[in-house]
């Protein structure tokens, strides 16, 4: 065990978080949905998730019997809904491969869905107490400072030069202690923009704190202007409710319900009475801007009231009207936005009171 290592897991000891919901008990299981959901996620949001999903979805085997359409009403918030694809998707392979057991290999682990090379060293190490590294945010940050490695998250030199660097300090002794101090470390000390240097276990040999630049590693990644996407949102509403439609499994939002849409420029009565509707009365909204990593997308709402023609029957299965919050429906943050703003009641028109002085 090197120095690094073994001041580490000394400050861990003290000051290390020792009581997060996944690590009593921490098993292969609940590491594994505890490290999915804490993709891109902080951990006060992910808590309260993790225990309604343990509580729903206790096992591997509950998880893979469960309809995707649950599974995602129960991620619903967190985003980056790939992620719970992923995991109703492994879950079912677990259960056909591994008897509803996760595997305890590096290998095996990697093969099922949305698995890489950290989540799956984070299962082995923190779920099953084997000797692998890790590599997520955290510890990118605090091996970036400590051997100021040139680069930014996501280039292919800095993510070998951080792997090789993760294997020489990860020791064969207490290496989920270990792995569990790196992203504690990283999450409360070795901060992005504010690191608490003179807190710091590894600020005796630490390079970026010794060159007086410790936010200047990991360097950000170059700027770029994202790009501006358009697309039309349609809130069909009748006397049954408003219309959802189910929406592809690959893509944006993939797998869940969302509103009928077109190009903002496109026929929207064609494609209401694609439904076997007749539009009636339309009330453009303001547009509702959604950012994604790689483009923001500007939605344009518009109102329908909507009845059935004559002779036309919807098409069961892929659309379905939608009239109580607590369906339990896996919803797009935007679609549940417009809906909530929809449920909620007008404010009441002036009608000339006389007593009013202005009247």
């Amino acid at each position: 065990m090197d120095d690094f290592a073994r001041r580490l897991l000394a400050w861990f000891d003290r000051h290390g978080r020792h009581d997060l919901p996944w690590q009593h008990p921490a098993t292969p299981y609940r590491v594994w949905i505890s490290e999915v959901m804490l993709q891109q996620t902080q951990v006060s949001v992910v808590i309260p998730y993790f225990e309604r999903f343990m509580e729903r979805f206790p096992d591997a085997r509950t998880l893979a019997a469960a309809p995707l359409d649950e599974v995602l009403a129960h991620w619903a918030g967190l985003g980056y809904y790939a992620r719970a694809r992923n995991l109703h998707r492994a879950a079912q392979l677990i259960v056909e491969r591994h008897a509803g057991e996760l595997p305890q290999t590096l290998e095996a682990m990697m093969a099922l869905p949305g698995i890489g090379r950290s989540t799956a060293g984070a299962i082995l190490s923190l779920g099953a107490g084997q000797r692998h590294p890790i590599l997520d945010g955290n510890c990118k940050r605090v091996l970036a400072r400590v051997h100021a490695v040139p680069g930014w998250p996501g280039q292919s030199a800095f993510e070998r030069a951080l792997w090789t660097l993760a294997e020489e300090h990860t020791p064969a002794r207490r290496c989920r202690d270990f792995n569990q101090a790196m992203m504690d470390l990283g999450a409360t000390v070795c901060t992005r923009s504010k690191p608490q240097c003179l807190l710091c276990p590894l600020n005796a040999f630490c390079t970026a704190r010794l060159r007086g630049e410790p936010t200047a590693y990991p360097q950000p990644k170059p700027r770029r202007t994202l790009p501006v996407r358009r697309v039309r949102m349609l809130l069909l509403v009748s006397d049954d409710g408003v219309l959802l439609v189910r929406r592809p499994p690959a893509g944006i939002w993939g797998g869940l319900w969302g509103l009928p849409e077109c190009e903002p420029d496109a026929d929207w009565q064609a494609l209401v009475r694609s439904y076997g509707l007749a539009p009636g009365s339309a009330e453009p909204w303001p547009v509702l801007r959604h950012t994604f990593s790689h483009f923001h997308l500007d939605i344009e709402p518009l109102r329908v009231e909507v009845a059935p023609l004559p002779g036309r029957l919807m098409e069961a299965g892929e659309a379905i009207w939608y009239n109580d919050p607590d369906q339990g429906l896996g919803l797009a943050a935007p679609v549940s936005r417009l809906l909530a703003t929809l449920r909620a009641p007008k404010p009441a028109r002036n009608t000339g009171d006389p007593h009013d002085e202005n009247g």
